[in-house]
C-alpha cells in the first residue's frame, strides 16, 4: 500500500520537462494522433534524454534516499499526453532509477485540476498556457524556461534558489514599488512595515515545506558532525538593506529559515547565479532569467503586478 500522499511534499511535473520529447510532439503536430501512437508503440523500450527538470526531480528524490523510513517526498506526473506514452515513459524512469509511480495522462486537456487531487505543492512544466491556469486558479505553478542543461551525476547536493517578492512573498511590496518608481519611497514604506508580514506568495507552502527538511538536517548534523547536509535552500533577491528585515521578519512569522541569502539591491542576478549554481531557480520577472545561464534550470512564476501583460 503507498504511503499517504497528504502525508508528502509533493511535486508534480510534466512529462515534457521531465524529459526530452520533442520529436515526440513533432510527430504529433504534423502527423496526427494515429502516427504518435504507433511511434510510441514502435519505440517504447527506448530510453528517453533527460528533459529541463530532470537535474532537480532527481535530487529531490534522493531526499528519501536519506529520509528512507520517513520517505516525506513524492513526485507525480501530470501530463497531457495520450496513455499510449505512459509504457515508454515508465520504461524511461525504471531505467534512471526514479522512484516515480503516480501519473495523469489527460490526452490533451490541461493538467491543472488534478493539482489538488494529488496533494502537489508545486507543478512545473514547459507549457506557459498550463501554468497560467494553474496560477489564476490559485496552486503553484512554474514555467522551465529553455536552457541548456546537464546533469551533474556527482553531484548528489540540492540547491533551491528563489527569489522572493512575488514568489515566497505575495507583489504587495512590487506594487508599491510599481506605483512610485522611486527606492526611496519603497525604502521607506517596508521600514514602515517591517513588522508586518507579508502574505504568502504562490511557492509558499511549497517553500515552508522544503524548509522542514532545514530542521531534519540540522538534527542530522547534531547527531553527526561528518553528515553533509543534502538540502540547500537560498533567497536572491532585489531587496537590500534596510527593506531585507521584512522578508526576513515575514520568515520569521513562518516559523522557517533559510540557508543563504543575497541582497543584491539591483545587481544583476546572472552574477551570484553562476557562483551559486542552484539546480533550480525561481523567478518572477522573466527579465531576471538570463537564457545564457547554462546548468540552472529557471522557472518563471507568471505571478502578480509583473506579469500583467502576456509573457
Amino acid at each position: 500500500m503507498p504511503y499517504p500522499i497528504e502525508k508528502k511534499l509533493v511535486v508534480a511535473v510534466s512529462t515534457n520537462a521531465l524529459f526530452n520529447l520533442e520529436n515526440e510532439d513533432n510527430i504529433f503536430k504534423l502527423d496526427g494522433l494515429e502516427a504518435f501512437k504507433l511511434y510510441q508503440e514502435q519505440n517504447k523500450s527506448k530510453i528517453l534524454e533527460r528533459g529541463l527538470a530532470f537535474p532537480f526531480i532527481r535530487r529531490f528524490l534522493n531526499i528519501n534516499k536519506e529520509y528512507h523510513q520517513e520517505v516525506p517526498v513524492e513526485v507525480v506526473l501530470l501530463s497531457k499526453n495520450n496513455p499510449e506514452i505512459s509504457i515508454r515513459i515508465f520504461n524511461s524512469i525504471r531505467n534512471y532509477d526514479l522512484d516515480i509511480t503516480r501519473a495523469a495522462f489527460t490526452s490533451g486537456e490541461s493538467p491543472f485540476n488534478y493539482i489538488p487531487a494529488f496533494n502537489v505543492s508545486l507543478f512545473l512544466s514547459t507549457n506557459i498556457e498550463d501554468v497560467m491556469s494553474a496560477i489564476t486558479h490559485g496552486f503553484a505553478a512554474g514555467r522551465i524556461l529553455n536552457t541548456k542543461i546537464t546533469d551533474d551525476l556527482t553531484d548528489n547536493e540540492l540547491r533551491v534558489a528563489f527569489d522572493f517578492d512575488g514568489v515566497i512573498a505575495d507583489d504587495e511590496s512590487e506594487k508599491i514599488y510599481k506605483e512610485h518608481g522611486q527606492l526611496d519611497i519603497f525604502h521607506d514604506y517596508e521600514t514602515v512595515n517591517k513588522d508586518k508580514p507579508l502574505n504568502p506568495g504562490p511557492l509558499a507552502d511549497f517553500f515552508k515545506k522544503l524548509a522542514f527538511f532545514q530542521k531534519m538536517e540540522e538534527k542530522k548534523k547534531e547527531n553527526d558532525s561528518n553528515y553533509k547536509k543534502i538540502v540547500k535552500t537560498s533567497i536572491i533577491t532585489a531587496r537590500n538593506a534596510p527593506a531585507h528585515e521584512r522578508a526576513l521578519n515575514t520568515l520569521k512569522s513562518w516559523n522557517v529559515e533559510v540557508d543563504e541569502m543575497y541582497l543584491l539591491g539591483g545587481i544583476e542576478k546572472k552574477r551570484v547565479l553562476e557562483v551559486h549554481k542552484p539546480h533550480i531557480f525561481f523567478d518572477d520577472q522573466i527579465s531576471h532569467l538570463d537564457p545564457t545561464l547554462t546548468d540552472i534550470p529557471l522557472v518563471h512564476i507568471p505571478f502578480g503586478i509583473t506579469n500583467n501583460k502576456k509573457v
